[in-house]
């Protein structure tokens, strides 16, 4: 009998466990739901393809992010023209609502 409860003890803590582990992955996505955490990443590579097949943009040197569709695009240019393609770009790809830009211009890199 006691053999029967201390498995049932051990399976009670393994599902606990599990559980606890759990827990936190369902809110990593920040209050996301699953679906918009697809979708936003799924942007995210819409665009960021757009960028490395430009020739006109350095796609390697600019990041980009999305959240609820909206796409947040940092890093360094070489030029304001550059800077315009790539928000361009970004704009034309498939579920983009709206495009913020902080890239910044340097000539030089």
């Amino acid at each position: 009998m006691t053999d029967l409860r201390t498995q049932q003890t051990r399976g009670f803590f393994s599902l606990l466990l599990v559980a606890l582990l759990l827990l936190p992955l369902t809110f990593a996505a920040c209050g996301k739901s699953v679906g918009e955490t697809i979708d936003d990443a799924t942007i995210t590579a819409r665009v960021k393809t757009s960028l490395l097949n430009d020739p006109q943009v350095g796609g390697m040197k600019i990041d980009v992010d999305t959240t609820q569709g909206v796409v947040t695009m940092s890093g360094i240019v070489k030029s304001q023209s550059e800077a315009d393609r790539a928000v361009q770009l970004a704009r034309q790809a498939n579920g983009v609502k709206d495009v913020k830009s902080t890239l910044q211009v340097n000539p030089s890199r």
